[in-house]
């Protein structure tokens, strides 16, 4: 089934190769939510933007431990579009659907090599990223994920195809990806230490 992409949260460490997702997501309508540094760059880059805490009404806490972890976030990713109380809830909560998740990961194998500072590995250790990246991978019959800079062409070929739409086949094959980081992340922390 093809859906179309109406919300997109953007959340990334690496900031390379935006521009053209970003056109393409405005040509499309979507409304784009994004934290921090991701925010200011798109701003800078002209596109607009929601700030995440905007969007949450809950400021990022804790150094930026916490700002992507919130229900309203992980409700609009997680949600079965199919499902009646679900949708329910959503409305009830008056929450919006989050089609597309694009996200990498803090370099965790960048500091490690960089540096011996414990403080400053652990300080990089990802943890509102790979939840993203997860909730939206198990969720793939209504969510897109994009975890690499380098499939953003192949995201504009998909949304330019179907029109602002991303066919299942497309979303399951970027979660098998997703999950497949995920796993490779968690590994070289558990490798740390």
């Amino acid at each position: 089934m093809n859906l179309k992409v109406k919300n997109a949260l953007i959340s990334v460490s690496n900031k390379e190769n935006l521009i053209p997702l970003l056109k393409t997501l405005k040509k499309f309508n979507v409304n784009m939510i994004s934290s921090g540094g991701t925010n200011s760059t798109i701003q800078k880059l002209g596109y607009e933007c929601t700030e995440l805490s905007k969007y949450t009404g809950f400021k990022e806490m804790l150094d930026g431990r916490v700002k992507t972890l919130h229900p309203k976030v992980h409700a609009g990713i997680l949600h079965d579009r199919q499902n009646k109380k679900h949708k329910s809830e959503m409305t009830k909560q008056n929450f919006p659907a989050i089609d597309l998740i694009v996200v990498n990961f803090y370099p965790f194998q960048k500091i490690v090599t960089n540096t011996k500072n414990p403080k400053k590995i652990i300080e990089n250790i990802d943890i509102g990223g790979p939840t993203l990246v997860r909730a939206a991978a198990k969720n793939f019959k209504n969510v897109t994920i994009i975890t690499n800079k380098n499939d953003y062409e192949y995201l504009i070929k998909e949304l330019e195809k179907l029109k602002g739409k991303t066919s299942l086949k497309f979303r399951e094959f970027m979660s098998s990806k997703a999950f497949g980081l995920t796993a490779y992340y968690d590994a070289m922390i558990a490798n740390w230490f």
